[in-house]
């Protein structure tokens, strides 16, 4: 097998997963002037967090963190991959089966327990009915998953980082005929996220069969090594449940302020861009990669990807989250204020957007813990983390709701997020020198904080000496890009002059790598 090209796979992925985010902002551009933050579009926000929350439960969260590094090390060592792909895409998908049935029956009850706020208005029946329409896409994604951790397991990465944007097209596509044909929009979209499950298992079967892994759904065989996989399976599924109710906490609380649920919805999507194409990148890359190296014995190339994988995080998040919470007004303004967006949806999304920015480089760096431990095998240290930290987030969510409303929820994502890198951190401690960084991370870290702290005070100068374009409709796209080309330029400028990162770092990563 040859080696996976470390650096290179963070960039092929980050750069898919950037087009992807890049395309489904459009697609809440969209639906944000469809829609605003009103009630079809609340509905519509659950329906569609129910089968995204089991799919990671089930797959990207769990099942693919236990099945990466097995089938990995099978690669490296020569064993039956194929064969132990197969029963894997057997068992899952005969779980998936009864799952999708048992989960549309149940809907309302589902809806309940994310919302119970929508109790008693039109919301809870829209956002039963649509549940049901595309609940069935947990089936698709999940197998999804599936398949793309084997093509990721072959370096792969390109493949699997289109699905995504595959979706995000089919979204923007379906809103553009609803308009012009005068369907229900809320309707189209609960219609649309099946039809996009299927488009996205059909490529990526494709994609893996072009490999000569041709997997098919069937009664699934009890063997050694899906017994090893279930009982590694294990605490990773449940630390995927406990991630979970970190999600329902926020969703309760939420529902409860009208429009909240929209507001919070929005601002995910635009922290999740940077959050997407850094920290998928990595854990994407990372894990497969770590695997194979630990199974070769190589300690010391496990801790330069380890190292690597941290200090390219931290360079494109820590500016990140600065910018996010200095410029979150401008930015959500700009970006979403139009059609029936109102000026209250834009400062209650802001309020949210910059709570998620401070937690935004915690969320980035459990992408690069918790590889240490999954590659290991090691999935109980994680779940009992998660449990802290799922702690901390209810505790937080619930407790400061009577003072904060609707922002708890958010503010509580980060300060959990915080608490599960820490103990991820100090529990890596027990791993030796592979498990922590190098000098050079070292060196580099502070030299990162300086230049985002500058980018900062470069941002917040801008904001108040743009403010007269900002507010004028057709001259703010042009104030919001000379704000983010001046923060930009700044950063890297500095980073530079400093040394937060060298010119040639990157094309002597891909050389090397």
């Amino acid at each position: 097998m040859a080696p996976i090209r470390l650096m290179r796979g963070f960039l092929t992925v980050g750069s898919w997963t950037l087009v992807s985010r890049v395309v489904g902002f459009a697609r809440d551009v969209m639906m944000a002037a469809y829609l605003g933050a009103g009630p079809v579009a609340e509905a519509f926000l659950i329906a569609f967090s129910l089968p995204n929350m089991f799919r990671r439960f089930f797959a990207e969260g769990a099942f693919n963190m236990a099945f990466v590094p097995i089938f990995s090390k099978k690669l490296e060592s020569g064993e039956d991959a194929r064969g132990f792909a197969q029963d894997a895409f057997a068992g899952l998908s005969s779980v998936l089966v009864a799952f999708t049935l048992i989960g549309t029956l149940a809907m309302p009850g589902l809806v309940w327990l994310m919302a119970s706020g929508f109790v008693g208005d039109a919301r809870f029946d829209m956002a039963v009915l649509f549940g049901r329409i595309s609940f069935s896409y947990i089936l698709f994604i999940s197998l999804v998953a599936l398949l793309s951790g084997v093509l990721n397991a072959f370096g792969r990465f390109t493949e699997a980082s289109f699905v995504p944007v595959l979706m995000n097209l089919m979204f923007i596509a379906a809103m553009w005929i609803a308009a012009r044909a005068g369907w229900d929009m809320g309707l189209t979209l609960a219609w649309t996220v099946p039809l996009t499950g299927i488009a996205q298992l059909a490529f990526t079967w494709f994609a893996a069969r072009r490999l000569g892994y041709s997997l098919r759904p069937g009664w699934p065989r009890m063997t050694p090594d899906l017994k090893r996989l279930l009982i590694i399976a294990g605490p990773a599924v449940l630390a995927g449940g406990v991630v979970q109710i970190n999600l329902l906490v926020g969703r309760q609380v939420a529902s409860f302020t009208e429009g909240a649920v929209a507001w919070l919805s929005y601002a995910d999507r635009l922290y999740q861009l940077p959050l997407g194409v850094v920290g998928i990148a990595i854990g994407t890359v990372l894990l497969p990669a770590l695997s194979r190296q630990l199974r070769a014995g190589d300690a010391e190339a496990g801790r330069e990807s380890f190292s690597r994988g941290a200090e390219f995080a931290l360079f494109l998040t820590v500016p990140a989250a600065v910018a996010l919470v200095v410029i979150a007004e401008p930015l959500i303004s700009v970006l979403y204020g139009r059609g029936a967006w109102t000026a209250g949806d834009t400062d209650a999304t802001a309020l949210a957007l910059a709570a998620y920015g401070l937690g935004l480089p915690a969320f980035v760096l459990q992408k690069v813990l918790q590889p240490l431990f999954y590659a290991r095998e090691d999935t109980r240290r994680p779940f009992f983390y998660a449990v802290v930290s799922m702690i901390v987030n209810a505790g937080f969510a619930v407790g400061m709701m009577p003072i904060m409303g609707f922002m708890a929820a958010a503010l509580a994502t980060s300060v959990s997020g915080w608490v599960m890198v820490a103990q991820l951190w100090f529990g890596a401690r027990t791993m030796g020198a592979a498990a922590r960084p190098d000098a050079r991370f070292w060196r580099r870290l502070w030299r990162i904080l300086a230049a985002s702290a500058a980018m900062g005070a470069a941002l917040w100068f801008l904001n108040g000496a743009l403010a007269g374009m900002l507010a004028e409709r057709h001259a703010r796209f042009g104030a919001l890009a000379l704000m983010c080309g001046g923060g930009i330029a700044v950063y890297f400028g500095l980073g530079a002059l400093i040394g937060a990162f060298r010119p040639g770092d990157l094309g002597r990563m891909l050389r090397r790598r």
